[in-house]
């Protein structure tokens, strides 16, 4: 009995231990059922410290904010217990029922996944209209709104579009992300340079400050009504609230998705009443001019016609008229010069054809006057404009013989008919006289002589650059430095595919210098701290100022997940964390 109660004990201790050395991985949900136009919290919570987390593709939800990790050390009565969090934001895209799919991460060299959870998402619901509740105050405060210039243009007459965000006074927007790039089919467009710089305004009668988002220059290109799609944003925004904390605070912040009205442009055709036989397109307000570079030269010298047309107006969106010349002048391809420039108002400036002329015989030539229709939309008529009439005048070079008019002496030259004599073909020989090939011996020639001295050229060469490349791997310094700059790239190799996505490049940049720790001084995650970090690189011979950077690198990924950062930023923190992996590998001992 007492054998048996022996076995039992150590098969419960046992027991026991592989139920304490479990690893919790779960999923959890700020709710699972919700409006469209709410928001839900996904958490995936561990208890023993992980990495290379890999969360799942969100179907039917978009991400508004995360991942934001966390991390949590709690002592209880000398025994320790730890987690570790992935939070994420998400934003409903559609009603229905969606999974939240698994999650993957990785412990102690295993490979851990979540359950599947449900969630179902309903039609928008009713929010309260309660001055303390932060959504309440963002939907009534904050507006995303589409301004026009003109609802009912002409076919290729500009119209501006302006995305406006309207913030009442006392809401403070941190941040703001495009959720897609306007898209304007059926129109050509020119995105505007905007500042953020906050204006003085109205909306519905209220004063509101607000900001130009974006600004755009389109041409319409087929009439009828056409259609301006919404443009959405994501925006973080600081509301106060009647509640207070210890710490005195009354603002709450809250994402928030906002998208402007859909809004429609009724174009209309150009009129067909006087429309010109050769009217190409333009419309607008056009000056025109047909000018050379000299009237006056010799045969073979060149001169340069050019067909300008300058103003405001579609002028990247037409054809130039053609310069028509004599044949019996040579005339190349117009070379193309545009000087447009695109503002509020629409485009405005120069483009021009320039074609290079060749006279080849004495005379004069004319070159035709050339004329350019536009369509004034202020006039709402037809112009046509044409050049005047000019000669170029071929002072010296051969006579033209084929010309049959000769405007000089008023005389006709006939044409005559040729007879032949027989001889014409004289200068063809009727003879091949072929001679036989000599072909040249290998043996002494010129090719054999090359290929007998190339040895004699090739090993100080060689010689040359085995000593070149002793050197190289003799260069201890040198070595240790191209070494050090290959690990510091393959750690960060990942993080450089990132760089144009703020949240995943600070989330895999922060991994890796975990994993480059981790490798380098044998340390778990869970012990990272400033502190830790600081001794332990000190310990090993690490330079004060090095240690420094690296922690500040950590701070810049922290900072990065509540703070906007610009591209330059991002660029900067990842050649700054290139040098510091560099350096560390450098000094460590």
């Amino acid at each position: 009995m007492k054998t048996k109660a022996y076995i039992s004990t150590i098969i419960f201790l046992l027991f026991a231990g592989i139920v304490t050395a479990q690893v919790t991985f779960e999923t959890k949900v700020s709710k699972k059922k919700l409006g469209v136009n709410e928001r839900l919290r996904v958490d995936f919570k561990m208890d023993r410290d992980g990495d290379n987390f890999t969360a799942p593709k969100f179907t039917g939800f978009r991400v508004a904010g995360g991942p934001i990790q966390s991390m949590n050390h709690v002592w209880n009565n000398g025994k320790r217990s730890f987690s570790k969090t992935y939070t994420y934001f998400l934003q409903p895209t559609a009603e229905g029922t969606f999974t939240i799919k698994q999650a993957k991460v990785e412990i102690e060299g295993q490979i851990y996944k979540t359950l599947p959870v449900k969630v179902q998402v309903t039609k928008a619901v009713a929010k309260p209209k309660d001055g303390n509740n932060a959504d309440y105050v963002v939907s009534e405060g904050i507006h995303l709104v589409t301004e026009i210039s003109n609802g009912n243009p002409y076919l290729n007459e500009p119209v501006t579009v302006s995305y406006k965000l309207y913030v009442k006074p006392g809401i403070n927007v941190n941040d703001y992300r495009e959720l897609g790039k306007p898209t304007f089919n059926n129109f050509w467009s020119q995105n505007l340079e905007t500042r953020l710089k906050a204006q003085n305004g109205t909306y519905q009668g209220e004063p509101y400050p607000y900001v130009v988002l974006k600004r755009y220059v389109l041409y319409p290109q087929k009439t009828g009504k056409q259609v301006i799609e919404p443009f959405s944003i994501d925006v973080q925004v600081s509301v106060p609230t009647q509640r207070r904390d210890v710490f005195g605070r009354r603002y709450e912040t809250v994402h928030k998705t906002l998208s402007s009205a859909r809004r429609t442009v009724n174009v209309k055709a150009l009129p067909e009443a006087g429309k010109p036989a050769d009217f190409a397109g333009a419309v607008g307000d056009f000056d025109f001019q047909v000018t050379t570079s000299k009237t006056s030269l010799n045969a073979s010298e060149s001169l340069q016609a050019k067909i300008e047309v300058s103003g405001k107006g579609n002028l990247k969106l037409f054809q130039l008229p053609k310069l028509k010349l004599p044949s019996s002048l040579e005339v190349y391809d117009p070379e193309f010069t545009e000087r447009v420039t695109t503002r509020i108002t629409g485009m405005q400036g120069k483009i021009s054809d320039s074609y290079t002329v060749v006279p080849q015989y004495k005379g004069k030539y004319p070159i035709p006057s050339v004329s350019f229709s536009y369509f004034d939309p202020k006039a709402k008529t037809y112009k046509t404009l044409r050049s005047d009439e000019i000669v170029i005048d071929v002072v010296d070079g051969p006579a033209n013989t084929a010309t049959a008019d000769n405007t000089d002496n008023n005389t006709t030259t006939q044409k005559q008919l040729i007879t032949t004599n027989g001889s014409q073909f004289r200068f063809l020989k009727t003879d091949a006289n072929l001679m036989p090939m000599v072909t040249e011996d290998f043996f002494k020639s010129n090719l054999f002589y090359a290929l007998l001295l190339c040895p004699f050229i090739f090993i100080p060469i060689i010689l040359i650059v085995r000593r070149k490349k002793r050197a190289f791997d003799n260069d201890i310094e040198g070595s240790k430095t191209r070494r050090a700059n290959r690990l510091a790239k393959k750690y960060l190799s990942e993080a450089k595919r990132k760089l144009g996505d703020k949240e995943a490049f600070y989330e895999v940049l922060e991994r890796a210098l975990h994993n480059y720790l981790r490798a380098k001084l044998s340390i778990e995650t869970s012990e990272f701290s400033k502190e830790k970090i600081h001794q332990l690189l000190t310990e090993r011979s690490v330079k004060p100022a090095t240690v420094e950077e690296f922690i500040s690198l950590l701070e810049s990924c922290e900072f990065a997940r509540y703070t906007p950062a610009s591209d330059v930023t991002i660029n900067k923190d990842y050649e700054k964390s290139v040098e510091t992996i560099s350096q560390i590998d450098k000094q460590i001992k």
